[in-house]
């Protein structure tokens, strides 16, 4: 990762470039550098900032989706940042749904890719051979359409996550909170503009997810990405900011 984390007032975060601001949540297994092709894009002409969500510090009965939430509105409140775009891969989607139907004033648009809220094929509730790396490469690589993707690194890096035991406790309640927390009667009130971005062989949120959330989503407009999966940020980035970079010159 290339950009300096910085930390201030129990935050971490990345903050780069100048202009109306963009935020980027990541998802339960995310990291930072899943956005760095967004970042390195857009922070030419916008303020790109990634909060470092607490999915592992928050105490275990109120580890979950809304709690996240909150984490994001203190954030915000705290930097005196006004008029948003919210970017949300996965679990991040989740967030920034909640996040923007709370604080509808704060936020000028959303950008969902891969977003759970409404269905998600996940881990399945448990790590039953947590401690098998090749059960958990397996895993990792059912994230993209093309399983190079999945690198060495990144395996590594979930492995590692889950064979942490509190962790891994933490990760499964988020997961629980998740899917407890369906938000198809909700998000009809959401009027901001939407765009979503959808790996079209997404077996996570499969493409009929993008299809209903723009169905629910009063504003929204949907974009398909071909021979890509959960994260198209990464996995096709020249498209997923090509997307991105269109509806944003339409909201700005």
């Amino acid at each position: 990762m290339e950009f300096s984390i910085k930390e201030e007032n129990g935050f971490k975060y990345i903050d780069e470039g100048e202009g109306e601001v963009l935020i980027l949540l990541h998802g339960l297994m995310g990291a930072l550098s899943n956005w760095t092709d967004v970042v390195n894009e857009f922070k030419k002409d916008y303020r790109v900032i990634i909060p470092l969500l607490p999915l592992y510090d928050l105490p275990l009965i109120s580890t979950g989706v809304k709690s996240l939430a909150k984490f994001v509105h203190k954030f915000v409140k705290y930097k005196k940042l006004k008029n948003i775009t919210v970017l949300g891969n996965s679990l991040g989607g989740h967030v920034g749904l909640i996040y923007t139907l709370n604080h509808p004033e704060e936020v000028k648009s959303l950008v969902l890719t891969g977003s759970s809220g409404l269905y998600e094929n996940a881990f399945g509730g448990s790590f039953p051979k947590r401690e098998d790396y090749d059960f958990i490469k397996g895993k990792v690589e059912f994230t993209f359409y093309d399983p190079a993707i999945a690198t060495k690194e990144l395996v590594d890096e979930v492995y590692k996550t889950v064979n942490d035991r509190i962790k891994v406790i933490k990760i499964l309640a988020m997961a629980k909170s998740a899917i407890r927390h369906n938000m198809s009667k909700d998000i009809h009130k959401i009027k901001v503009p939407v765009c979503l971005i959808w790996g079209k062989d997404d077996r996570i949120t499969p493409p009929e997810v993008g299809v209903e959330f723009n169905q629910l989503l009063p504003d929204s407009e949907l974009n398909w990405v071909e021979k890509c999966g959960h994260a198209p940020m990464m996995e096709r980035p020249i498209e997923f900011n090509a997307y991105l970079k269109k509806f944003l010159d339409r909201i700005y």
